[in-house]
Parts: structure tokens; C-alpha cells; sequence
């Protein structure tokens, strides 16, 4: 996977908020990647794959992202917010899947109930396709899950 180092470029908030939560006194290495820019899941799981053998090293992956992400949703008074539960549902069973099946579920998100609703640009969910391919075939689990301005969010564990 060809890749360029851009050392002028800062953290995004993607990685500083929650790294800045975790650990504020900024103690431990953080390596940022950046999504690639044809925003292809398959990709996106095969980059995961690729940074599989680094979780044997010991380096915690994060994929920093969203699992709803329909800001204008949310401003919305008639928004459908309903949609981020029928997504959710279906992300969580996707998720606990292993290996192949659940890649293959990922690389057709837009095919999950309200998927554009949810996500109208997958920037945000691609992340999570990362951390599941670096999942390699372990089961994913749901570690967190609550309403957040009415729209269901929730973050998953693989390994």
C-alpha cells in the first residue's frame, strides 16, 4: 500500500480529541493515517489487514470515527432519526461477524438499511472498516452504544 509521510501535517480531531481524552499528558507515540482519498471500503479493510501483524507487536488501533453521522440529521427537527437505529442494527450484526463475511458486509454499506440517511459521506465510517480489517477474522463486539442528540451511536472491539 503506497504511502507518503507528511510530517507539517497535525493531527486531525479525529485523533486529537480522543487521544487528548485517554491521554492527556500526550505520553505514548501516535502514528496518524489519513483515509485514501477514492474512499473505497475494500481498501480501507485491506489497509486494516495490512496493519493486522502490528496488534502482535503490542500497538493499539483505533479507527476514529463515526458510526452516524448526519449532522444536518441531527439539526433537523424532521430529520429521521429512526435511521441511525436501523443502521445500527444492522452494523452490529455485521460487526460480530468474522473475517470474510463481515468484510464483505462492510464493502457493501450502502446496501444496509438507511446507510445514505446515516452517512451521507462515509468518511466517517471508513474507520471503522480499518479497525475491522486489522480485526482479521475475530469476532467483532459492541463496546458501546448509547443516544447522542437522539441518533443511536455505537463503537465496536475487534480482537
Amino acid at each position: 500500500i503506497d504511502a507518503i509521510e507528511d510530517p507539517a501535517r497535525g493531527f486531525d480531531h479525529g485523533v486529537f480529541i480522543p487521544f487528548k481524552l485517554i491521554y492527556p499528558d500526550a505520553d505514548i507515540p501516535i502514528v496518524q493515517l489519513s483515509l485514501h482519498a477514492s474512499l473505497d471500503p475494500a481498501l480501507h479493510i485491506s489497509i486494516g489487514r495490512a496493519l493486522a501483524p502490528l496488534r502482535d507487536a503490542g500497538v493499539l488501533i483505533v479507527g476514529s470515527g463515526m458510526s452516524y453521522h448526519n449532522m444536518a440529521g441531527l439539526m433537523r427537527d424532521d430529520g429521521d432519526i429512526g435511521a441511525s437505529d436501523r443502521f445500527d442494527e444492522w452494523l452490529q450484526g455485521v460487526c460480530a461477524l468474522d473475517g470474510e463475511p463481515r468484510a464483505q458486509a462492510l464493502t457493501n454499506w450502502l446496501a444496509a438499511p438507511a446507510a445514505r440517511e446515516v452517512h451521507p459521506r462515509e468518511e466517517h465510517l471508513l474507520p471503522l472498516m480499518v479497525a475491522a480489517g486489522a480485526g482479521a477474522d475475530a469476532r467483532g463486539r459492541c463496546d458501546f452504544s448509547d443516544r447522542v442528540m437522539g441518533a443511536t451511536v455505537s463503537a465496536f472491539t475487534f480482537g
